[in-house]
């Protein structure tokens, strides 16, 4: 192998990630490592495959306008991925769920604690076949504890975690953030821990178990605001859109809608103040340092949204970009995904589908910029069991056998 073909999908290219997992959480870690270049089976139930693929409308529509049954949530978090139809309540089933994983590098999954136990489909269970296989649990509470065998979702452990309870209005009530962002992150914490466990396994041949507890991930990522608690003994309260120890860094009014200031340091609330023909605000001693415009939050930003209502957002924006202030605008999601700078460096990801009407579905595109071993985007999301045959016969199991046994359904 040259080393211009070793990794010619990716960084990951030549890993064998076995996806068992469903919803988001799991699926958005599997996604990555596929976008990485790592090859992705996916296993799905026969028949219906992923719960995502029935969270809609919205879904592909076919080219007679009709809807398919790939739901948008679905195409979100399962592309670079090989879909294989196993019915893993059968013993055949587990069986062949069993052979593949002797196969694999990583597997991921998040089934409640202790089902895969009961079909030999457990950490202890599959390494004694392969001690190399990094095994990720992705559940809401971890493995361990007084609530491991319970049921978790994000937006149940939003609430449980205290994210909630410091987003939103500060009369209104506790508000989740807008997107699953608690299987995001558990997500993306699960891909750390599976590099980091392959370096390991790489340099021993031992691979390990990683536990993720959705709760844990949320309680991990209130960073500054659960620091405040710690350091102060204080609880964090909802404050809108204000930051509680940076001002001004919110929201303000201008002529013609909601714009952003993010003002980080004194210099440059003194340039504002400037710009905004105010200067007397910086020479103020209860503004002229962040902690006193802290504690004079009440007091300062009455004033300057007087001051802001006074122009339209275009009118602003120009103005503090070109004083050096950080601003900018509030978009909406089309905005923010068609935003020239995003397009530059590819929001927008599109990828020909069989049954898709327009030919293609387009997904959005991985941040991360490589530059000697790019992501790459190799496969839309697939349909349910879409490459059963092909996987199958690549690994060398006798697909007609395993359909009498009943292990595909």
């Amino acid at each position: 192998m040259t080393e211009e073909t070793a990794f010619r999908d990716g960084p990951l290219t030549g890993l064998r990630v076995l996806d068992m997992s469903r919803i988001l959480a799991g699926p958005t870690a599997a996604q990555l490592l596929g976008d990485l270049g790592a090859d992705v089976i996916k296993i799905e139930r026969p028949g219906k495959g992923d719960d995502t693929r029935g969270w809609g409308p919205p879904f592909v529509k076919d080219a007679a306008g009709n809807d398919t049954r790939e739901s948008a949530y679905y195409l979100c978090a399962n592309r670079n991925k090989r879909s294989v139809a196993v019915d893993m309540a059968t013993e055949a089933g587990a069986a062949l769920l069993a052979d593949i994983a002797a196969g694999s590098d990583v597997l991921i999954e998040n089934f409640k604690v202790g089902d895969l136990a009961r079909r030999g489909l457990d950490y202890a269970s599959l390494s004694a076949r392969n001690p190399g296989l990094v095994y990720c649990s992705i559940t809401g509470f971890g493995q361990t504890g007084p609530y491991a065998k319970r049921a978790g979702y994000d937006f149940l452990i939003q609430g449980m975690g205290g994210i909630m309870s410091v987003t939103g209005d500060a009369e209104g009530q506790p508000t989740k953030v807008g997107v699953g962002i608690t299987d995001v992150m558990t997500g993306m914490y699960a891909v750390v821990s599976i590099l980091s466990a392959l370096r390991v396994r790489d340099a021993t041949g031992k691979g390990q178990h990683v536990d993720l507890g959705l709760l844990d991930v949320q309680i991990s990522w209130l960073i500054n605001q659960g620091l405040d608690y710690l350091t102060a003994g204080t609880t964090p309260v909802r404050r809108g859109n204000a930051h509680p120890t940076v001002v001004p860094y919110e929201t303000f009014p201008a002529a013609d809608g909601w714009f952003i200031i993010a003002i980080g340091n004194d210099g440059q609330f003194a340039r504002f103040a400037e710009a905004a023909g105010r200067p007397e605000l910086a020479a103020d001693e209860r503004f002229r340092t962040n902690p006193a415009r802290v504690v004079h939050h009440d007091a300062l930003i009455p004033l300057m949204h007087e001051i802001t209502k006074t122009k339209p957002m275009g009118e602003w924006m120009a103005i503090l970009e070109a004083a050096g202030v950080p601003c900018g605008p509030v978009n909406d999601i089309p905005a923010a995904i068609d935003d020239p700078h995003a397009l530059g460096r590819g929001s927008r990801v599109k990828q020909a589908h069989p049954v898709a009407g327009k030919g293609y579905v387009e997904t959005l595109g991985n941040p991360a910029k490589l530059s000697a071993t790019p992501v790459t985007y190799r496969r839309p999301p697939p349909m349910v069991g879409e490459h059963t045959a092909e996987v199958l016969a690549e690994l060398g199991f006798d697909e007609a056998a395993l359909r009498a046994k009943g292990a595909l359904g």
